[in-house]
């Protein structure tokens, strides 16, 4: 086979040379490296009650049809949406990264500015660059608040912003108020990822009657404890679902996915029980940590580990048993924190063990 003799020149720039997505540690390394049978999974901000009941039975009676391409609008799981949200128009992808994506596809030119609130979910403006946009960081206050009227002016001309409320990785919720006065004020899209939302007292959804340049996020993998299924969805304007459709990759949701998201819709206790466990875990960390806890209105909290830089205390955690995420990868943050979220009680035991002794 003939090779070209510099196959590397073909490659994009951005890919070639720039940064790609940092993903947490495998709890099964860190296990091999330290010689532990298990390790406390705390890195992801996964469901520590794994999937529903209703998920796991509907996916499997989505089995016996892997054999056929899958519906290609997802009545049942767009049916389930709005069983569970009210009467609002959405649009799903393979998880919210690819829902992220697709927005992105729809709305950028190369050239067109992309604004973001940061520190945050790095993925935005990975995802921005890749259509050849101008990539604008807007820094949050020190306490990782989002300064309202500098926000404004970083995202007025903005084609999109994007702002994540509880924000990853601080937690930090931004009130619908907030984000209200925001809308009125940028003549661009709003992308509100609403990822960790339901951990949190916040309502954004009313806004979506009121605004037509709010696109809100949200996703199946932390409260409804479907990461692995790798499904995301979003409240879209009625103008915006047609050209999302257009630019979506074709097939975009498998059977099994789709099925098990529509099951874990109606499973209200399951729901219940992973916020009221999730909040009661929030609170103890709070409390009980003697390092400097953000508050959090997500499954996950931001803690303070100077002097020890995000990657020596994770290193730490890691040596004992447990897999904990390093901040430093995270767009305008200092090096010195790292990110835990709610696992099994012996999980929580473990990490605050460690914690008192870092």
């Amino acid at each position: 086979m003939q090779q070209s003799k510099q196959p590397a020149k073909l490659i994009r720039d951005m890919y070639r040379q720039g940064t790609s997505y940092v993903f947490a540690k495998k709890p099964g390394d860190i296990a091999k490296e330290y010689g532990f049978e298990k390790v406390a999974r705390l890195a992801s901000n996964e469901n520590p009650f794994g999937p529903s009941k209703k998920a796991l039975e509907e996916a499997a009676s989505a089995l016996s049809s892997m054999h056929q391409y899958p519906d290609t609008v997802h009545a049942s799981l767009i049916r389930a949406l709005k069983d569970y949200h009210g009467d609002f128009d959405f649009v799903t992808g393979v998880g919210m990264d690819g829902v992220i994506e697709t927005c992105i596809r729809v709305l950028i030119n190369p050239g067109d500015i992309v604004a973001i609130s940061t520190p945050t979910f790095s993925f935005y403006g990975l995802a921005a660059a890749a259509q050849g946009a101008e990539i604008r960081n807007i820094p949050r206050s020190d306490d990782f608040t989002v300064d309202i009227q500098g926000f404004i002016a970083g995202a007025r001309d903005a084609k999109i912003s994007f702002l994540c409320s509880p924000n990853n990785p601080s937690g930090t919720v931004t009130s619908a108020g907030d984000i209200e006065i925001i809308l009125q004020n940028i003549t661009g899209m709003l992308f509100l990822d609403n990822a960790y939302v339901e951990f949190s007292d916040e309502e954004y959804r009313y806004l979506l009657k009121k605004y037509d340049n709010l696109l809100i996020g949200r996703t199946m993998s932390k409260v409804f404890g479907l990461a692995g299924c790798r499904v995301g969805y979003a409240f879209v304007p009625d103008w915006f679902k047609p050209v999302y459709d257009k630019a979506a990759t074709p097939f975009t949701l498998n059977t099994i996915s789709a099925a098990a998201a529509t099951g874990a819709l109606h499973d209200q206790e399951y729901i219940i029980k992973t916020i009221q466990y999730t909040r009661d875990w929030r609170e103890k960390v709070m409390r009980e940590s003697p390092k400097p806890v953000f508050p959090s209105g997500a499954n996950f909290l931001m803690i303070d580990t100077a002097p020890l830089t995000g990657d020596q205390a994770s290193e730490f955690f890691a040596k004992n048993g447990v897999l904990v995420r390093s901040c430093k990868s995270f767009p305008g943050l200092s090096d010195h924190y790292i990110r835990v979220c709610a696992g099994e009680e012996w999980e929580n035991s473990r990490f605050l063990e460690v914690l008192r002794a870092l």
